[in-house]
């Protein structure tokens, strides 16, 4: 292709470029595709190939610390989780736990035990979050949580104080919780400035998870992270072509194990 695909469903268009830095996957829901933003569901099936693939290519599951963005060892991903959707944590952690990878997901710490209620007004229809028992499941099976607002709130369509309530107090609310320092934010809706960075690291967070495309070396941003959204791919003529010919070639390995 001359133009790199943005969303990710296979390795194969996607090895060049996971050479170059850390890449960062990003999920949210975990099942059937439904509703207006059907592209943010990834079936269990497509997850369980992404995360075969990915093991029988050489690459580990890597925390997001400081460490695994300075390192330049080959074979790391970073899987994230964005909502914290109880189908995530049903449909995936099984799957996770399988293949020897560990994510994080990012709790809006304000709906724990909830639903995704800043989707009603588009019509998305409800679904569960985690409770505060699953969380502690996803933790004690070696896995990370970050903060994602207390309310999933447009950081940049929100005044200022209220943007920096949302985004330090949806740490504090993790900690005190969950008794473990939150080291990881996430922005909703991928809305963020410079501005916005600034209040997440005065805040006392580590890094900040962006929606911008790419991969991560020590000269991108902490808090302006990239990532890559995994999806289904486009059912376009070429696309189908495309897929039955990756499907029919052999495993190339790029990392030893």
């Amino acid at each position: 292709m001359s133009k790199q695909n943005e969303n990710y469903t296979d390795l194969d268009e996607f090895r060049n470029l996971f050479a170059r830095g850390l890449p960062i996957l990003m999920y949210h829901k975990l099942g059937k595709p439904r509703g207006p933003l059907g592209f943010l569901y990834v079936s269990p099936r497509l997850l369980e190939r992404q995360l075969r693939e990915l093991k029988e290519n050489g690459f580990r599951g890597a925390p997001l610390k400081e460490e695994e963005l300075l390192s330049k060892e080959p074979g790391r991903i970073v899987l994230t989780f964005d909502d914290g959707y109880q189908n995530a944590f049903d449909l995936g952690m099984p799957l996770l736990s399988r293949y020897g990878f560990r994510a994080i997901q990012y709790i809006v710490s304000g709906r724990i035990g909830g639903q995704n209620d800043w989707d009603f007004a588009k019509g998305i229809r409800p679904e569960r979050l985690m409770d505060e028992a699953q969380i502690r499941d996803w933790l004690a099976a070696g896995h990370q949580i970050g903060a994602h607002t207390l309310t999933h709130a447009s950081l940049t369509s929100i005044p200022p104080d209220a943007a920096r309530e949302e985004i330090a107090a949806s740490k504090k609310a993790l900690e005190d919780r969950f008794g473990i320092p939150v080291e990881h934010f996430c922005y909703p809706y991928g809305n963020m400035n410079q501005k916005v960075a600034g209040m997440v690291e005065e805040a006392g967070f580590r890094t900040g998870c962006s929606t911008r495309f790419g991969v991560n070396n020590p000269k991108v941003p902490r808090f302006e992270l990239r990532r890559i959204i995994a999806r289904y791919r486009s059912r376009s003529f070429r696309s189908v072509i495309g897929s039955v010919l990756r499907t029919a070639k052999l495993a190339r390995p790029t990392f030893k194990a």
